[in-house]
């Protein structure tokens, strides 16, 4: 067991970091110390894996020459990628025409990011070493950990969002930063001091989410707090879903 010194005292509860962990994508223009990153990147080794195999590894690019030229190429699959996002979603169509809006301010956030994106404090490649042909469930091994960082990072004051922007560049990637072939790039994490704060995190209702015994039908104990707020977020409640 680990003594208080050996590791940074966790400034949140594991509950509260739980459910108060949101997506963080604006970042003060500061570094992640070291020590920092010791501490997020010891919690991430600590995730379970299939077989206890670990066949998890972790690129951690802060501010080196390197570092700035993944950055530089993976903005620019950020930015592809949110291009074609925005279309596609038509963010600038309906309620996106309201600055006011969910959906405005979301592209807003995005925007920022993506146009400021070779400037991230810390991005971070979680991969995986592939023993054996692809399979569906091969990222149990990788997202547990991948995890594990961002409550470690809420823990020290820190914040960061998955993305896969990786996916555009990412033989490129392989390249310049001597990735074997058969390694996965599981996703991209950028990290920070955040701007604004976290949580706690908007999600529909569970009785919505969570069934009991049968498929659509709520579980009579799927009551969330009193106090939750939710989001109206992702396809709607279908018939087969509980209202």
């Amino acid at each position: 067991m680990l003594n208080k010194t050996e590791i940074a005292e966790d400034r949140v509860g594991l509950l509260e970091g739980l459910v108060t962990t949101r997506a963080i994508r604006r970042y003060r223009d500061e570094p992640v110390p070291d020590a920092a990153l010791r501490d997020i990147l010891f919690a991430a080794t600590r995730a379970p894996s299939g077989s206890n195999r670990q066949p998890f590894r972790f690129i951690v690019l802060t501010d080196s020459e390197v570092a700035s030229r993944a950055k530089t190429l993976i903005a620019r699959g950020a930015r592809s990628i949110w291009e074609d996002k925005r279309k596609t979603d038509q963010y600038d169509q309906r309620s996106g025409q309201d600055e006011r809006s969910p959906k405005a301010r979301m592209a807003r956030t995005m925007d920022a990011y993506v146009d400021n994106f070779e400037r991230v404090p810390a991005l971070i490649l979680p991969c995986l070493v592939r023993y054996r042909e692809p399979t569906p469930m091969e990222g149990a091994s990788l997202y547990p950990a991948v995890q594990n960082l961002l409550l470690a990072a809420r823990a020290l004051g820190y914040g960061g969002v998955i993305t896969g922007f990786q996916g555009l560049v990412e033989q490129e990637l392989k390249e310049l930063l001597g990735i074997p072939e058969e390694v996965f790039i599981g996703c991209t994490i950028s990290l920070g001091k955040p701007v604004g704060h976290h949580g706690p995190v908007r999600r529909r209702p569970m009785s919505e989410l969570v069934y009991g015994d049968n498929w659509g039908e709520s579980a009579a104990w799927a009551q969330d707090p009193p106090g939750t707020r939710f989001t109206s977020a992702g396809p709607p409640p279908s018939a087969s879903y509980p209202r």
